[in-house]
């Protein structure tokens, strides 16, 4: 036989449930706005109907059902939509890093502009051509001489303004990796919050959100793989607990790096953690990129021998410069416009001096260095101080029969057909042609960097700001491009996981009105009751 109190378990069941489904209600409307919070549902379930399958079970029409339960307190979720939204937030970091580096860089070169190296080189070149054109004149000569030191501290600004910058996407990689590795640290403390509850049956769902925030953020720096472990020893965990993330660096494609680079390692048979930290280091071997480009790449022991990895770290690596193991040169957008720089002033001022040597100043004796450089060449770049003194020093005069004698010794003859032929501009026009000058017409002597086999001063300087406006743009493109589709894939994850008002107050009132019902529900049964107990057996008094 059925109880007779049986409905008021029934009624009570439902109004526990419904009331529990009001209280995740409120907490789902209070963190509407919290930042990587998932709204969570109870999941209602119908409780076990009486009588249980059995012999000995009461002889009635059936199973009479008994209510309902809640099953779990849930996050609403979308793994799919998890992984997707990691994959494309690693390219944003990626390619926002880039497009950050290279806009400083155009900022610095300006070109086109009237102040940049191309318009001053030409004020160079125009200088020049006056000279041709008025060798005697004292101030056509100061002129040649300031618009060269305006050349040398143009040369100057940029590289050591480049060099600063890029000083500045070292010490953004030093603190990237200390973001990378504070994350990977605060997911292992959260892994173990959750161990301390799932084994109990329990979801904290929570947790699970301030884990998975993590791991978006974590995201944007570097692409990670999340693997989810449940420890053979685990309690009587539920079927829906997430269980603990173990995180690992991969390629862009997905695949891993050798044995596996994983910044967080869980034992998946007792749930013990071991937190592998990312280290970047410098050329110089102190562990500082900014000190030297970066040479190695280690994740614990695994060396990442390559930048497939994308992510905001990768394109900062990528624009300060790098010379990894397989590598044969120093690569990096930031480092190969460096080399770039010193080898366009290495040439220029190589070639310039040479010509310069073969002429003749005003007092007839043959020309010394114009420019002056050490190793780096556009950092140390300047005109000869005693020309900067002197204009008259500037050889402007040339003569073919003695451009090879040295320095004073031509004999007092010669000097004075030289000193007589004043007016003499050859060797301002040779100055002047370097600008346009074939690369492989260079004396014999000028040692060109590698890579300046073909083409002129001008054209080559125009290669460079043509390649940094391509990379750029293309940087540019990518990001928006890369942007779209996060904002994408972000609104239909919010469309599954975020919080509606709307859909909530909707919730709200059909859970009051399923409570008010099943409390009317205890009010019919008590008055059903009360007839039992204090209407029965009163007949005839």
């Amino acid at each position: 036989m059925v109880s007779t109190f049986h409905g008021l378990e029934t009624a009570k069941r439902g109004m526990t449930t419904q009331q529990l489904a009001l209280y995740t209600t409120g907490h789902n409307i209070a963190n509407a706005n919290t930042p990587g919070y998932t709204r969570q549902r109870v999941s209602f379930a119908t409780a076990e109907p009486f009588p249980g399958a059995g012999l000995n079970r009461p002889q009635i029409p059936g199973q009479l059902g008994t209510g309902v339960e809640a099953g779990a307190i849930e996050r609403v979720r979308d793994a799919f939509l998890d992984e997707q939204y990691r994959s494309e937030n690693t390219k944003l970091g990626y390619y926002s890093s880039q497009s950050s580096a290279l806009a400083k860089m155009e900022d610095i070169l300006n070109e086109p502009s009237d102040t940049g190296l191309q318009a001053v080189m030409g004020k160079f070149w125009n200088s020049l051509q006056d000279l041709a054109n008025n060798p005697q004149n004292s101030a056509t000569r100061q002129a040649v001489a300031s618009n060269g030191q305006m050349v040398a501290e143009t040369f100057n600004y940029y590289y050591n303004s480049l060099e600063r910058i890029q000083s500045d996407l070292g010490n953004e990689i030093d603190v990237t990796v200390g973001n990378i590795n504070a994350i990977v640290n605060n997911i292992n403390e959260l892994n173990k919050q959750i161990a301390a509850v799932e084994p109990h049956g329990m979801l904290p769902n929570d947790l699970y959100d301030k884990r998975d925030l993590l791991v978006d953020q974590l995201s944007q720096l570097v692409n990670v793989k999340v693997h989810a472990v449940k420890p053979k020893q685990y309690g009587q965990a539920s079927p829906q607990a997430a269980g603990l993330y173990e995180i690992e660096i991969v390629k862009a494609d997905g695949t891993s790096y050798g044995s596996g680079a994983k910044l967080l390692s869980v034992n998946p048979a007792d749930g013990s953690a071991t937190v592998n930290s990312l280290t970047v280091k410098g050329s110089n071997g102190t562990g500082k990129p900014l000190e030297g480009n970066v040479s190695s790449i280690t994740v614990g022991e695994v060396t990442i021998n390559n930048l497939e990895f994308l992510g905001e770290l990768g394109g900062l690596i990528e624009s300060y410069g790098y010379k990894l193991d397989e590598d044969t040169k120093v690569s990096g957008y930031y480092s190969d416009m460096l080399e770039k720089l010193n080898n366009l002033a290495k040439a220029f001022a190589s070639e310039f001096n040479k010509v310069h040597r073969q002429g003749f100043d005003l007092s007839g004796h043959k020309g010394k260095d114009f420019f002056e450089f050490a190793e780096k060449a556009a950092k140390t770049l300047k005109v000869n101080k005693n020309i900067m003194n002197d204009g008259s020093l500037i050889a402007a005069g040339f003569d073919a029969d003695v451009a090879n004698i040295p320095n004073d010794s031509i004999g007092v003859e010669k000097r004075e057909s030289l000193l007589a032929s004043s007016g003499n501009n050859s060797n301002a026009f040779r100055l002047a042609n370097i600008m346009s000058k074939d690369f492989s017409q260079y004396e014999s002597n000028v040692t060109l960097p590698d890579g300046m086999t073909n083409g002129s001063i001008n054209s080559y300087y125009a290669s460079i700001i043509g390649d940094l406006g391509v990379d750029a743009q293309s940087a540019n493109r990518n990001k928006e491009n890369v942007q779209v589709l996060v904002d994408s894939v972000q609104y239909n994850r919010q469309s599954v996981s975020g919080v509606s008002l709307d859909e909530e107050l909707t919730n709200m009132i059909t859970f009051q009105h399923a409570y008010n019902a099943s409390a009317r529900m205890i009010t019919v049964i008590d008055e059903m009751l009360d007839k039992i107990i204090n209407g029965m057996g009163v007949v005839g008094r």
